[in-house]
């Protein structure tokens, strides 16, 4: 028969040590909330940075693709929107909405 209060012990006869388990609970959490740091935060906040950084040097003439998939070149910049021409039309959109500049430069139209 098991003496009382014996349902803890491991079979080499040592009981397990809750402090440790704790220890490792805990630092299993710390790793887990740096890759998360690494795989997720991180990278956004750079491609965050890149796109202000983009929208800061904006400037007219420049051929540009909206987040729609709007195609246009830019007339005017001022604080918050960007005139464009897109084909025939001219557009008033946020800053915000242009996705990219087209490296190929301005149209030839």
């Amino acid at each position: 028969m098991l003496a009382q209060g014996a349902e803890n012990v491991v079979p080499g006869g040592t009981v397990p040590n809750p402090k440790a388990d704790q220890l490792r609970f805990f630092l299993l959490i710390a790793v887990m909330g740096l890759v998360m740091y690494f795989m997720m935060i991180r990278p956004q906040s750079k491609r965050a940075k890149e796109h202000a950084a983009m929208l800061k040097t904006l400037k007219a003439g420049d051929k540009v693709i909206t987040t729609g998939g709007v195609v246009g070149v830019v007339i005017a910049v001022k604080d918050r929107t960007v005139s464009m021409r897109s084909a025939d039309t001219k557009l008033e959109v946020l800053k915000t909405a242009v996705a990219e500049v087209d490296p190929s430069g301005a149209s030839e139209s």
